[in-house]
């Protein structure tokens, strides 16, 4: 009998444990659980969509910044990731963006990201202190790669939870639109007074918080920048009411790339001063490609020609290999865009901010 009791006391203190885990588990994972629960697949090149609910502490964040990717990493796993290990790995990138107007007078901003395989995610954002936005992930900075995807509803997926500070272009509810591109050289100095930030926290520095060009430009001003895995970058920057400018880092500090014409285009060479400082690959080809079609079409291009343009100058290896690895088109004034993956024409999904 005294053995009998004591199985039930054991029965029953292990269904208790069983239950506080089920209770204290979603708890403290609600918005993670909740956040997982919207990834979807929509190519399968992959592409993948999430919508991220809850805080990802990008104010603490802002406190601290980081020297280094590994500083990242650290802030990542503690806040968002709850001790999961995770090795941010930033890729260059061989890549052209330009905003023009569309057939119907909107601002759009047009990007393509060409590089190696590179699964991409758009994620979805509302900070509790900043202002909601859409970005674009590359995957393989949080991990994935081709014999490593997220599965929906997978506990692989949970790593996906660092998008929040991996985006390499987006738009928010103000239609602050933002790019990096990949150049060859930067100049930058630190002033030990400033928050540093990497290439990509820099973009959601922007997207939280910028309402129009001059804002983000003034915002970035207050940081400093390094920039991750040393791939040196430039970024696009345009607003709803039409301004764009390319910031980069030149003679020590932010430096400023005025458009010359009513539209402006960002290519993989310093721009600063005409000095024109290239990759060496095809980078202005693909520059005086994007300009050709913007001038034949008076300066306005519809959709269906800005689909066609972006798979043009969509670049191939040496090898052969198809390096275009996502295309995105997001509208600035009517805050709605689409996008594609790997040159896949024939699924081009919408989307909309709000």
């Amino acid at each position: 009998m005294g053995m009998e009791n004591k199985g039930k006391k054991i029965a029953i203190g292990v269904l208790c444990t069983i239950l506080l885990i089920l209770v204290i588990v979603p708890m403290l994972f609600f918005n993670e659980i909740r956040s997982l629960a919207t990834l979807k697949v929509v190519d399968d090149y992959p592409m993948y969509q999430m919508t991220y609910h809850g805080d990802y502490g990008f104010d603490e964040f802002l406190q601290v910044g980081a020297n280094s990717d590994r500083d990242i990493e650290k802030f990542v796993i503690k806040r968002l990731l709850k001790g999961v290990p995770i090795d941010i790995n930033v890729t260059g990138a061989g890549c052209t963006a330009f905003v023009i107007k569309n057939d119907e007078g909107d601002t759009i901003f047009a990007r393509n990201f060409d590089f190696t395989y590179s699964p991409s995610l758009q994620v979805w954002t509302t900070p509790k202190n900043g202002y909601a936005s859409i970005s674009t992930v590359n995957l393989t900075f949080a991990g994935y790669s081709k014999d490593n995807l997220p599965t929906p509803r997978g506990i692989d997926s949970f790593l996906t939870l660092a998008a929040p500070f991996l985006p390499f272009d987006g738009m928010n509810e103000k239609g602050v639109s933002i790019a990096l591109l990949a150049v060859p050289e930067a100049h930058m100095s630190i002033d030990e007074n400033k928050i540093t930030l990497n290439t990509t926290t820099a973009i959601r520095l922007v997207l939280d918080k910028a309402a129009t060009v001059d804002e983000a430009v003034e915002i970035l001003r207050g940081y400093n920048i390094y920039f991750s895995g040393d791939i040196k970058c430039h970024y696009l920057i345009a607003d709803a009411e039409g301004k764009s400018v390319i910031v980069e880092y030149w003679d020590g500090g932010l430096q400023v790339v005025n458009p010359e014409e009513t539209y402006q285009i960002a290519s993989n060479f310093i721009a600063y001063n005409g000095l024109n400082i290239g990759e060496g690959y095809d980078e202005f080809n693909r520059y005086n490609t994007v300009k050709a079609s913007i001038e034949e079409n008076q300066g306005k291009l519809t959709r269906e020609k800005t689909i066609d343009l972006l798979t043009q100058i969509g670049i191939y290896g040496s090898d052969g290999e198809d390096r275009l690895q996502w295309s995105v088109v997001y509208n600035l004034t009517d805050l709605k865009g689409y996008g594609f993956a790997h040159r896949n024409k024939e699924n081009v999904k919408d989307f909309i901010l709000k």
